[in-house]
This record gives structure tokens, sequence and C-alpha cells, in this order.
């Protein structure tokens, strides 16, 4: 006889199926261990409307977070009933109190302040800015950038399920191209003498049931 699976395990699960980033899983997987141990351990089963109408209004009215940040919480509870505990929570309304929304005016840099804050960065970190810059690039999806996504023949970068699970190319900058390939030449070696020392593995999702080997591959997996 199997044991009984732990929750937030199908929980995992589920998300790993539905390809949602690794990111996404951490931040529903710690919403929904939240919103239990508020209940003081209640199974998600046993609770409904009001309960999360309660959590979620805490969050606003105790922890006072942003509304983007209660949003998150919400979509993590509705992901826990719909798509785990398969419940249909369309007519239960819920009416939590919502966290106060702050309109910030937009700062935008022009070329000059941007190049100002590039050139007073070095290293890897110039580099990352300049490819958000250049290429209009998320923080996220710069820092997930792989050596395999980065064609110097057709002078392409490559995103990979970004936000909403969409891939898209763009166009390498020409002026950081000799800079990537020193970057490039500089993680294949680091990657060869790990590999020699016992070490160089690196994350890969490659399925459900095997959703995150350490594994060795070969220096194109390897993160910029």
């Amino acid at each position: 006889m199997k044991p009984k699976r732990k929750l937030l395990d199908i929980v995992r699960d589920k998300i790993r199926f539905k390809h949602y980033s690794i990111k996404t899983e951490h931040s529903y997987i710690g919403w929904i261990k939240r919103y239990i141990f508020f209940h003081n351990k209640r199974h998600p089963k046993d609770m409904g409307k009001i309960e999360i109408e309660q959590f979620l209004t805490w969050l606003a009215v105790e922890q006072k977070v942003s509304p983007a940040t209660q949003n998150q919480a919400f979509s993590a509870i509705l992901f826990l009933y719909k798509e785990v505990l398969g419940v249909d929570m369309s007519s239960w309304n819920i009416q939590a109190l919502r966290a106060k929304e702050r309109k910030h005016i937009p700062v935008v840099l022009t070329k000059d302040e941007v190049q100002k804050v590039i050139d007073n960065l070095d290293g890897v970190y110039q580099l990352i800015v300049s490819m958000m810059y250049g290429c209009g690039l998320r923080m996220q999806e710069a820092l997930n950038l792989r050596i395999k996504d980065i064609d110097f023949g057709f002078d392409k970068v490559y995103i990979w399920d970004s936000k909403s699970l969409k891939d898209r190319t763009l166009p390498l900058p020409q002026k950081l191209k000799d800079r990537l390939k020193v970057q490039v030449s500089m993680v294949e070696e680091l990657h060869k003498k790990d590999i020699a020392d016992g070490y160089g593995t690196v994350y890969m999702r490659l399925s459900e049931n095997t959703p995150m080997p350490n594994l060795r591959p070969n220096g194109s997996f390897c993160f910029l």
C-alpha cells in the first residue's frame, strides 16, 4: 500500500505539469503554506470562502502587503482549490478587504542616464545590465540565459518560458557580441574544471516525473 502523498507534493507536481516557472512554484508553495498555517494547519479541503477572505484580509490589514502581493497570494490559493482540489469557486464571490493600491509616476531614464548607470558597473554585472537594456530583457530573463540561448551565427538571443510561458527571439546587440563570447569561454572553462573536480551539475527541468535533476550536461546548458 502506497503511503498517502502530502498536499504540497501534489501541488508541486501540478505546477510542474503545467510548466510554470520555478519562481512561481516557490511563490505558490510559500503562500499555500502560509494560508494553512494561518488557519492552524487545517486542511484546505475543510476550509472555503470564509477562510480565504480572512487570510486575504489579514494580509491587507495586519501585514500591510501591496495589492500585487495580495493578488499573488490569491492566485496561489485559487490554483490550490481549482487545479489541485478540483473545487469550483465560481460562485464563492470572494469579498476580502483589498490592499490599497498606490499609483506611482513611472521614472524613465534618458539614454545618457542609462549609460552612466552602465559605466558605473563592471564585470559580469555590467554585461547583465547591458543585455537587459540592449535586448529589452526582464531581470529574471537575463539571469536565466544559458550558453545555448545565444546564437552568434544568426545574431539572435532566445528566451524560453518567459512571462506567460511565451518563447521569443531577440536581436543580439553587436556591441555586446565580443564580450558575450568572452563570457561564454569563461563559463565553459569553469564548467570543465567543475566536472574535473566532481561537480559541474546544472539545474534542468525535464518532465513531470524528473522535474529538477542535477545533471552534468555539455557546457551549452550552463548559465551565462
